[in-house]
């Protein structure tokens, strides 16, 4: 009696090269697709790193704009009554709050200049009172001009406001300091805009 044995026939290479290779590119592709996001990861941040230096470089830059402001004003203290529009300064604060990014509010603003790190640095002046005239005089209409004034006769980074009952304390005059607000503009490289505001007084 004869026996028959059935041999399994093993599959031919050719075939087992061709699912290897496909098999290889679809670990090729996600590979690539891998290395794509993570440049793309690596750039963004770059990008984002690169804006927030030009920006705190920007919003340094805008101290020039401040020192400038205060050194004109401490120079006409004889001249605050009245707007200078050409200096920036109006004497008067405004009704409401304008777009300070809006070009239209900077027409009159003076130019301190650009830095070396190309921030151009512009300011504007506005004295903390209701109408234009004396601190404690009348509008057109005879309403008396409200002004935001302190009693303090030394200046406020020396004065110890709030605290007149101890040894040393601030003296008080008939004569107030009125409050300034400065607000300084910057215009840095790749579009950067900052807006820093600072309010000072200045004796009448």
């Amino acid at each position: 009696m004869k026996t028959h044995m059935r041999v399994n026939q093993a599959v031919p290479a050719a075939h087992q090269q061709g699912v290897v290779l496909m098999v290889a590119l679809i670990v090729l592709i996600a590979m690539t697709l891998a290395g794509l996001a993570l440049w793309r990861a690596v750039d963004s941040g770059n990008v984002i790193a690169g804006n927030l230096a030009f920006k705190q470089s920007a919003t340094m830059s805008a101290d020039r704009g401040l020192q400038a402001a205060l050194v004109w004003l401490d120079n006409n203290r004889n001249a605050l009554a009245e707007s200078n529009p050409s200096q920036g300064y109006i004497a008067n604060t405004l009704t409401t709050d304008p777009d300070w990014y809006s070009n239209t509010i900077w027409s009159n603003a003076v130019d301190v200049g650009t830095d070396a790190a190309g921030n151009r640095v512009q300011y504007l002046i506005h004295r903390l009172c209701t109408t234009t005239g004396a601190y404690n005089g009348e509008d057109g209409s005879g309403q008396p001009n409200s002004c935001s004034t302190s009693l303090s006769k030394a200046p406020v980074t020396n004065a110890t406001l709030g605290s007149s009952l101890q040894i040393g304390a601030a003296v008080y005059q008939s004569n107030p300091s009125v409050y300034y607000r400065i607000t300084a503009r910057v215009l840095g490289p790749r579009n950067t805009v900052s807006i820093v505001q600072a309010t000072v007084m200045v004796p009448v």
